[in-house]
Order: structure tokens, then C-alpha cells, then sequence
């Protein structure tokens, strides 16, 4: 079965966890991505155990390896230029001007290329060449502050390095599609400021609209929620928590009242007004004390029952082992040359007529070197050999 990428010749020069998935997206829908590793390299000891994170965001890559301090190493990397439909990178302008593949000498090379970089803060500003490290770029959101309870210090969740990777992939698709009808390159940049910003992207806009409230904005505890049945967190007797999504408690009011142990006419919580503003305290209090008294496999059997908009807060063993996540593939059994089978991150798009595969696992460094020399630029086995022999490659 073909893939949506068949085809397209994509250059890997990402450092970052980030960018690197980016190209392991585009990898994974067909896409030929050659990660050059540039010389020398600093390679990382993993003492005997698995690398997880390598064959994650490298999988279904080819590596080579060159050096780019050599005249001849910039010679090779130029003309993999030509060659290439797209480039993925998180290095900054300085260093990519240094090795003549920033957008300008890439574009020389190459007019229609689409070069794709991941920054920390965009590619105009002052903070332009400022370094693409997450948690910085999240510290300026403004999210942080308010996702703790009152009092608690901000928290960084780690969301806006993985809004980055799809938005990088998915700019990078739009400009390959761009240049299918216009036949031009373009230069993309997704920084980790705005992906930050786009995972705060409904609190922001609600800030833009209205400014920051008395409650809008703020660290809310989850004992003061503006309506007790949504958004709203309660624990259950054996410590795990219960989230309930009911915004609407007229709807669900008569059979979760009963679930509860609450009379469905009981004249404190009989409408919306009286359950969400004027005894709001009051029913908090109820549902404090009622989801204290059955553990969370029993709230999530009653949520399911009664077809509530409700569930318990799990922990990562949940999806490791979920069926609904192996029949969507969004966890994969992969089989290990040393460790074996092997449980990975799968794919989180899905394609009805070309789906993403797992085609091969992250590369040793180098370990295709000969192979897209020979494939991509024609050389023969015997100037490998030599250039190999020189230091150039490896």
C-alpha cells in the first residue's frame, strides 16, 4: 500500500526531541528522511538498555554521517541539497550559515525546496535568536500560573514541545502541497512560543476578548468551580479522582442526582441557577462527601451505566494497557533486535487508504551512509570508500 509521502527526500538535521519527531511524522507517512549526523558525534551512553527515546523520534530515518568542518563534507551536504524536496531543523541561523544550509544558501541550491525550522521565539524580533528550549518558552504563556491550585507554585506541562513537532510537520505538508501547484519553496518556522501559546489557545483568546477577571485567569481551587459539575474534581475513597464535564446540569441533573444519593427535587439544587450560583458551596460539599464513599473503579462502572459525561484521572499504565489504544494503533508491539518485544508510542493520526508504518527502527550513526550516497548521488562504491577512508563520512 502506498503512503501519503511516497517519494519526498527529506533532510534531517534536528538536535531536539521535538523537531526530531517532526521528521519521524513525516517518516512514518512514506517520506524518505536521511538524518545527517554531523562529525564528530557525540554519542550517548545508554548502558546496556534500550533506547526508547532514539526509537521514537528517529524511527523509520536513514543516518549518515559527514563533516560539514571539511570542504569536502560541505561539497557532499550541498549536493544532498538538491536532492532533498524538504529540510527539518532546530539549529540556529548562525550555525546552519556556518555549514551554508540556511534558507538562503539552501533556496540557492535548491529554489524550490521547503526548509522547515523549529526556534524558540519566531523568526522576526528581538528574541529571534533567542535558544528553542521549552520550558522558557512556556514560562512567557502565561498558562503556568494558572494551572495549579491557589498558592502552589506554576506548573509546566511539557504539552507545547508536542504542539511544536505536529504543527512543524503539518507547516512543512503545507508547504510541500503549496509548491505542488506553484512549483515554489518557502521557508517554515514553528517556534515553541507560539505552539506554547496555541496550547493555551482558549484562555488566551478569552483574555484578548475580555481581560483577566476576578476569576478568569486565575489559580481556581478545585473547591470554588464556578459550576460543581463541570470541570470540576472530586476523590474517591481510594485517592484517585473523579473529573465530571456536565456544563449543562439540567440535562444530566435527574440521573446523576440519583447516582449520587441526592433527591432529584431536592429544593437547594432543583435548577441551574440554584446548583451553579446560589447553593453552589452547598452541592460541592454533597459531592465531596458522596464520591468519598465508592473507590474510582466503582464511580467509572456507575459513570459508564448511566452514560454519564464523567470519568476517573488515570495514570500512564491506563493507556499502556487500554485495548481502545492498540486497536487505534496509538500504542505499538514493536519487536527489538536485542531487547526483544517492545512497547512504543504508535501513530496518532490515522490515514484510511495510507496508513503510517513502523518500517525500521532508529539507525546507528552512519549506518546508511553508503547506501544514500550511492542511491541519492550516484556515487560509486569505490569514491565512498575513499571518502570514508578521508574522514569526510562515516
Amino acid at each position: 500500500m502506498s503512503r501519503a509521502l511516497d517519494g519526498l527526500v527529506v533532510l534531517d538535521l534536528t538536535r531536539q526531541f521535538c523537531a526530531s519527531l517532526s521528521a519521524a511524522f513525516l517518516g512514518d507517512f512514506g517520506a524518505r528522511v536521511i538524518r545527517l549526523e554531523l562529525l564528530p558525534v557525540e554519542v550517548k551512553e545508554t548502558l546496556g538498555q534500550w533506547n526508547y527515546e532514539a526509537d521514537l523520534i528517529h524511527r523509520n530515518k536513514e543516518s549518515l554521517a559527514l563533516d560539514p568542518q571539511s570542504e569536502r563534507g560541505r561539497q557532499l551536504l550541498a549536493e544532498l541539497t538538491t536532492r532533498a524536496d524538504a529540510i527539518v531543523t532546530d539549529m540556529t541561523h548562525d550555525e546552519l550559515a556556518a555549514i551554508g544550509i540556511d534558507y538562503a544558501g539552501a533556496s540557492t541550491l535548491r529554489p524550490d525546496i521547503v526548509f522547515g525550522r523549529l526556534s524558540g521565539f519566531g523568526p522576526k524580533g528581538p528574541d529571534r535568536d533567542l535558544p528553542a528550549i521549552d520550558e522558557l518558552a512556556a514560562a512567557r504563556t502565561g498558562m503556568m500560573p494558572i494551572l495549579p491550585q491557589p498558592g502552589q507554585p506554576p506548573v509546566y506541562t511539557g504539552a507545547g514541545a508536542m504542539h511544536a513537532s505536529v504543527m512543524l510537520a503539518f507547516g512543512v505538508v503545507m508547504a510541500l502541497f503549496h509548491r505542488l501547484r506553484s512549483g515554489e519553496g518557502q521557508e517554515v518556522d514553528v517556534s515553541l512560543f507560539g505552539a506554547n501559546m496555541y496550547g493555551a489557545a482558549l484562555d488566551l483568546q478569552a483574555f484578548l476578548a475580555i481581560g483577566k477577571g476576578d476569576r478568569l485567569l486565575n489559580p481556581i481551587s478545585r473547591l470554588d468551580v464556578s459550576n460543581p459539575m463541570s470541570g470540576s474534581l472530586y476523590p474517591s475513597a481510594d485517592g484517585r479522582w473523579v473529573t465530571l464535564t456536565m456544563p449543562d446540569t439540567d440535562r444530566w441533573w435527574p440521573v446523576f442526582s440519583k447516582m449520587v444519593g441526592i433527591a432529584a427535587d431536592d429544593p437547594r439544587f432543583d435548577n441551574h441557577d440554584k446548583r451553579t450560583e446560589i447553593n453552589r458551596l452547598d452541592l460541592i460539599k454533597e459531592l465531596e462527601q458522596a464520591f468519598r464513599k465508592g473507590s474510582g473503579t466503582y464511580w467509572r462502572q456507575a459513570f459508564m451505566d448511566n452514560q454519564m459525561s464523567a470519568d476517573i484521572i488515570e495514570q500512564f499504565d491506563y493507556p499502556a494497557n487500554d485495548p481502545q489504544v492498540a486497536a487505534n494503533r496509538y500504542i505499538i508491539e514493536l519487536e527489538h533486535p536485542s531487547f526483544g518485544k517492545l512497547k512504543s508510542l504508535g501513530f496518532p493520526i490515522f490515514m484510511s487508504d495510507s496508513t503510517a508504518r513502523l518500517d525500521r527502527l532508529a539507525p546507528c550513526i552512519g549506518q546508511h551512509t553508503g547506501q544514500v550516497l550511492h542511491e541519492l548521488l550516484d556515487y560509486p562504491v569505490e569514491a565512498i570508500h575513499q571518502l570514508t577512508a578521508a574522514g569526510v563520512v562515516a
